[in-house]
């Protein structure tokens, strides 16, 4: 008997039930279970569940079409702070249909006129402490709705009768400031009561104020914090009452006295909480809110999951020999800890957290280098009331693994304190598993840096910088969007790349920019070289067409068509009218040159093994390496040309793809050396990038992929490339017939390598490939994701699960067996629906098992060669041992 197909996963631009979506024309997505796959559509939206005849504000119609997702509200304009029902059914392709899918919700945010507050701060508006504000609310009924909307210049909590509705996210999430502040929607409806009710708000430094980057500046988003809010309550009877904060609203002093997303927080629980004060009482140092003075900062509705408590982990507690109390959770993590306090009133507890310990075994904090001259950084200074309590930082994030506890009175048990990890809440859509628990642990470790760093931007590292730096997040994309749902998470950071792009088209190094001159320190004329970079920059076209090919998202190439044209356009104007040292000294530039970039600052390929940071940062500055930034110029114009295809842009896809031959034509000319088959510094990621970009003629690859070659064996087996080009090197190695080469690099025990960072007790991803010195002293940063963008290659290489096009409605299916493994397995959850490919090889032979989404086709490859095409369902091969 086969299973009846249904409808399930109902999502509202890709989102579960948001509330207060500030898009009044969202996209619909579901799945269909089963093999079959769907022909057409239909959506209907309305006030109610119940779809009463008369009710409907909208029908899409029958909707031709198997995609189930890019359906897009078409009706009349939504109202704002709507509750509103859909459902969805489809005609299937055996000519059935499943009958309406159970209804689920969603609701409209704010409309931009509809405040009824306005921004209001306190007093002493520039004194580093954490600002509280509170009011009191009488109501003479029962609350049978609320809607709370409320915002910070820092991040905040909004408490009302002692319920925090916002605890444990970290909100608003990191934008650009000076022009946008996103607001959250929560229901307040329990949180009210008839009688007394006190509304609070808590702020703290958050991004909005706090340390920033490398050098731990302050930002300069402005000098004061403050908060806005907005309630919507409807009682029993009908009557509706709206309250907002303004200069009716009190502030006083509370328990968090300082608080730092970076360096950690200061706590005196002598302190009464002001927002958990009953009614009427009066509060320790209260003066009157001010209304903050206008500025042209907009409003706008979160559209990504928040960044909450994702996991918890155990702890075990010893001393060390110089008898600090030390905890380890076992796992280098993004987050705060949960840790029971006991002591007299006016003793002072000081947690200090680490990725990493010395040689001698105690807590390692001058690994990053000292770079705050307060010594204050990832601490937490609590002083006691007397009572036992269980202390959590609630405005402070942390990158640690260790944690030290120094002004204990008694002992602390491990029962007494746990991890909480912080990440944005994203759903995991990718699992890898295999043979060999060594590779598994590699998954994980990757997992792990993503966690840690895709919080309120997809920064580099949880620790030193934090800073949402574009070239790491353009080299993991693809591997993001393998390992979670994160299409709506990275169209929010290309809208903040959008919004932080230089008029001439310049992309900032790091998104949401924290480079202004004015901020960290440089000079107006030094700003302008640094502020962009090749690799970096690119990300302004690599991110949007990645989110294209993973999850058929079209809408994004629109939206960010603008920002791509304009980093192309500025990188072939300056090719063309800007010579670098080296042309300027020489008589003479042929006609092809005027696509070559060779000025500027450029990274280039970055931290490649072996090489020193310093001499990195002269040649970015004094030498760029015109091969890679003209390169990823030609790489970056090709796939212009093909968004531009995809949008219908006929007349610009024909004009890049022009200029695309012209630049790939003026790189060979200019940096392949045709006679001994060699490529700019002839260093391994010079072929990596040329093959990967397919920027050589057909008949120059097989060299290209020998040398490459060699320079892996003349490292004994080891890989030689840095953050630009480690995700390309597997791929371009096995899918060139060289799959010995790459699982040969993969299985590498020594230095440079993933195994060595495991086998040195890693389970994060570290910023470079040796993360201790000769004397086991550890360096840089413990948790970067970019090297880990390897994850990706053990999905659809080693286990041969890609995408074949756009969203997955073809899927290719080309296991690499081999390697020491004896199977392995991706299990994918696409937007059509689960996919997996498992191989499975013994002395009976090889077996491969598929499973395919239902409307997609999967080209298996077979090892006997030649390919098979199968619909939606599960199927089954088996091929007996070679003679």
């Amino acid at each position: 008997m086969s299973w009846e197909p249904q409808v399930t996963d109902l999502r509202v631009d890709n989102l579960v039930e948001p509330l207060g979506l500030g898009n009044f024309r969202p996209e619909f997505s579901w799945r269909v279970t089963g093999s079959i796959g769907q022909i057409a559509a239909e959506v209907e939206v309305g006030p109610s569940a119940e779809f009463a005849a008369g009710t409907r504000c909208w029908t899409s119609g029958k909707v031709v079409g198997t995609r189930p997702f890019g359906l897009r509200y078409a009706g009349p304009p939504l109202p704002a702070r709507q509750q509103m029902y859909w459902r969805v059914r489809v005609w299937r392709a055996d000519g059935t249909e499943t009958g309406w899918s159970a209804p689920t919700r969603f609701e409209t945010g704010m409309g931009a006129a509809q405040w009824c507050a306005r921004w209001i701060t306190g007093p002493d508006v520039t004194a580093p402490a954490t600002l509280y504000l509170r009011t009191e609310l009488s109501l003479p009924g029962r609350v049978v709705r609320a809607r709370a909307y409320a915002s910070a210049l820092g991040w905040y909590r909004l408490v009302i009768n002692g319920l925090d509705l916002t605890a444990p996210a970290l909100v608003p999430r990191w934008t650009p400031f000076q022009d946008y502040v996103e607001y959250q929607t929560y229901d307040a409806t329990a949180a009210l009561r008839p009688g007394a009710n006190v509304v609070g708000i808590v702020v703290s430094e958050g991004r909005f104020r706090g340390k920033l980057g490398g050098l731990s500046r302050p930002a300069r988003y402005g000098d004061q914090l403050a908060a806005i809010a907005h309630l919507d309550i409807e009682l029993a009877d009908g009557q509706q009452i709206t309250i907002g904060t303004d200069e009716s609203w009190t502030t006083a002093r509370g328990p968090i006295r300082w608080s730092d997303p970076k360096h950690g927080e200061r706590v005196d629980l002598r302190i009464p909480d002001p927002l958990c004060a009953p009614p009427a009482d009066a509060l320790p140092g209260g003066a009157v809110a001010r209304v903050l003075a206008p500025h042209r900062r907009r409003l706008i509705a979160e559209e990504v999951e928040r960044v909450t408590e994702v996991a918890r982990l155990p702890a075990t507690v010893s001393r060390t020999r110089a008898g600090v109390v030390l905890v380890d959770f076992g796992q280098n993590f993004s987050g705060v800890v949960s840790i029971l306090l006991n002591g007299a009133a006016g003793d002072r507890i000081v947690l200090s957290y680490s990725e990493v310990l010395t040689p001698a075994g105690e807590l390692d904090t001058t690994y990053l280098g000292d770079r705050d001259p307060a010594r204050w950084f990832q601490r937490d200074e609590i002083i006691l009331a007397g009572a036992p309590v269980r202390y959590r930082p609630a405005f402070t994030i942390h990158g640690f693994r260790y944690l030290a506890v120094e002004g204990l009175s008694g002992e602390l048990c491990a029962a007494d304190v746990e991890g909480i990890v912080l990440s944005t809440a994203l759903t995991e859509t990718g699992r890898f598993s295999c043979s060999n628990p060594v590779l598994e642990r590699l998954h994980a470790n990757v997992e792990w840096s993503m966690l840690s760093n895709f919080t309120d931007t997809p920064s580099d590292c949880p620790t030193r910088e934090r800073s949402g730096w574009t070239g790491d997040i353009q080299v993991f994309a693809s591997t993001a969007a393998i390992l979670a749902g994160v299409r709506p998470y990275l169209r929010r950071y290309l809208g903040n790349l959008a919004a932080e792009q230089l008029p001439d088209g310049r992309v900032p190094v790091v998104i949401p920019s924290e480079s202004a001159p004015d901020r960290i320190g440089l000079p107006e004329r030094l700003f302008r070289v640094l502020s962009s970079s090749t690799g970096w920059g690119d990300a302004s076209v690599i991110l949007p067409w990645t989110l294209y090919w993973y999850y058929g998202d079209e809408d994004i190439l629109g939206r960010q068509y603008i920002s791509a044209q304009a980093w192309v356009d500025h990188l072939t104007r300056r090719a063309a009218t800007r010579r670098g040292l080296a042309r300027r000294l020489r008589c003479g530039v042929g006609a092809q040159e005027q696509f070559i970039l060779d000025s500027g600052f450029h990274f280039g390929e970055w931290l490649r093994p072996g090489e020193a940071l310093t001499a990195q940062l002269r040649d970015a500055v004094f030498a760029p390496r015109p091969a890679v930034a003209t390169a990823y110029l030609a790489h970056s114009t090709r796939l212009l040309s093909r968004i531009a295809d995809v949008l219908g842009e006929a007349g610009d896809a024909e004009r890049y793809t022009l200029l695309a031959d012209r630049i790939r034509d003026a790189w060979n000319a200019a940096f392949v050396r045709v006679e001994g088959a060699r490529i700019g510094d002839d260093n391994q990621d010079d072929y990596v990038r040329a093959l990967a970009f397919e920027l050589l003629p057909p008949d120059r690859r097989a060299a290209a992929v020998a040398r490459l070659v060699e320079l892996i064996e003349a490292a004994d087996g080891h890989l030689g490339t840095g953050f630009l080009s480690t995700a390309m090197l597997l791929p371009t190695l096995s899918r060139n017939g060289r799959s010995d080469i790459a699982y040969r690099v993969l299985h590498q025990t020594s230095a440079p390598s993933w195994r060595a960072q495991i086998q040195r007790g890693a389970t994060t991803i570290w910023e470079t490939w040796e993360g201790y010195d000769p004397a086991g002293k550890a360096r840089r940063s413990h948790n970067h994701y970019a090297l880990g963008a390897v994850a990706a290659w053990l999905h659809e290489d080693v286990a041969g699960l890609r995408p074949a096009a756009p969203g997955y409605a073809r899927i290719r299916i080309d296991p690499t067996v081999g390697g020491e493994l004896t199977w392995a397995s991706s299990v994918l959850d696409t937007p059509y629906g689960r996919a997996s490919s498992t191989w499975r090889i013994d002395q009976s032979g090889l077996d491969l098992a598929v499973e395919v989404p239902p409307g997609t086709i999967a080209e298996v490859v077979l090892p006997t060669g030649g390919m098979a095409e199968v619909g939606g369902g599960a199927h089954e091969w088996h091929w007996p041992p070679t003679p």
